[in-house]
C-alpha cells in the first residue's frame, strides 16, 4: 500500500497537476478574460499591503526559480561545470532559507490583512483566503524542511530530488522511487506544491501568467519638454496660424482687443 501511495502521488499526481494548470489556465483565459487578474484590495487598506507584497513576491520568485533551476537542471550539468553537490546545497539552504523567512513574513502580513480587516474580509472570495492559506502552510512546511537539510550537506539528499524531478520530466516509471524513503515533511511540501498548480486556474493565482516580465527589458523613455509657449499664436483674421479661416469676423477681433491681445 505504501508504495502503491508513493507511485500516486509522486508518480501520477506530477502529470495531473500539469496537466490541470496548463489545460485550465488556456480554457479560463478563453472563456472569461476579465477574471485574469491578481483582484488587488490595495485600495481598501495599504496599510501592509505595500512591505507583506514585496516581501511576499520578491521571496516567491527568487524560490519558484531557485527550485525550477536546482531541480530541473540534469545532474551532470552541475557535475561538467564542477559545481559541487555539498557547495550546491548549502547554497540552496542560505538563499532559500532567506528568500523563504522573506515570503513567510509577507505572506503573514497579507493573510492577517485579509482575515481581520473587515472590509478587506467581506471583499474576499473563498479562493482568495484558500490560496493565501495554502501557501502560508507551504511556506511553513519549506522552512521546517531545514532542519533534515542540515543533516544532508554534503547533498545526497538534493540529489535524490534532483532525481526525481529529472526523472518525471523524462517520463521514467521509476521516478518515484528515488524519494520513497525522503523524510515526511519534503513529500509534503512536493504535494501541496503540486496542488497549488491545480487550483491555480481556478483562482486569483492564475495572474502569474500574466507577470509582466517584458518590464524589465522594456527600452529607455526620455521625456523631452520644448521650450516654447504653449500658448497659439492666433491671426486676427485667420484664427490660429496657418490654420483654417476663423470666419469669426469683427466678433473675433473684439474679444482680442477686450483682452489686450488685439495689440500685443
Amino acid at each position: 500500500m505504501t508504495d502503491f501511495i508513493n507511485q500516486l502521488a509522486f508518480g501520477w499526481y506530477p502529470y495531473l497537476a500539469v496537466t490541470v494548470l496548463v489545460l485550465g489556465s488556456v480554457l479560463r483565459f478563453d472563456a472569461n478574460q476579465y477574471s485574469w487578474r491578481s483582484q488587488s484590495s490595495q485600495f481598501l487598506r495599504r496599510k501592509q499591503m505595500v512591505i507583506g507584497s514585496n516581501l511576499f513576491h520578491m521571496g516567491i520568485i527568487i524560490l519558484f526559480f531557485g527550485h525550477l533551476v536546482g531541480l530541473l537542471t540534469p545532474i551532470n550539468v552541475f557535475d561538467t561545470l564542477g559545481i559541487g553537490h555539498g557547495f550546491k546545497q548549502t547554497a540552496a539552504l542560505v538563499v532559500g532559507g532567506i528568500a523563504g523567512l522573506a515570503s513567510f513574513v509577507g505572506c503573514s502580513l497579507l493573510l492577517h490583512r485579509r482575515l481581520f480587516d473587515p472590509r478587506i474580509r467581506r471583499s474576499s472570495s473563498v479562493g482568495d483566503i484558500l490560496v493565501l492559506v495554502l501557501i502560508w502552510i507551504q511556506l511553513v512546511l519549506g522552512i521546517a524542511t531545514t532542519y533534515w537539510t542540515l543533516q544532508h550537506l554534503d547533498g545526497s539528499e538534493m540529489v535524490r530530488f534532483m532525481s526525481w524531478a529529472n526523472g518525471i520530466l523524462t517520463l521514467d516509471p521509476a521516478a518515484p522511487g528515488e524519494i520513497r524513503d525522503v523524510a515526511l515533511v519534503y513529500k509534503l511540501h512536493i504535494v501541496l506544491g503540486l496542488t497549488l498548480f491545480v487550483v491555480t486556474p481556478f483562482t486569483r493565482l492564475v495572474h502569474i501568467w500574466s507577470a509582466p516580465v517584458w518590464f524589465l527589458l522594456r527600452p529607455g523613455y526620455q521625456i523631452v519638454r520644448s521650450r516654447r509657449s504653449d500658448k497659439p499664436n492666433y491671426s486676427l483674421t485667420r484664427g490660429p496660424a496657418g490654420g483654417a479661416p476663423s470666419y469669426g469676423g469683427p466678433a473675433v477681433l473684439r474679444q482680442q482687443a477686450e483682452s489686450g491681445e488685439a495689440g500685443a
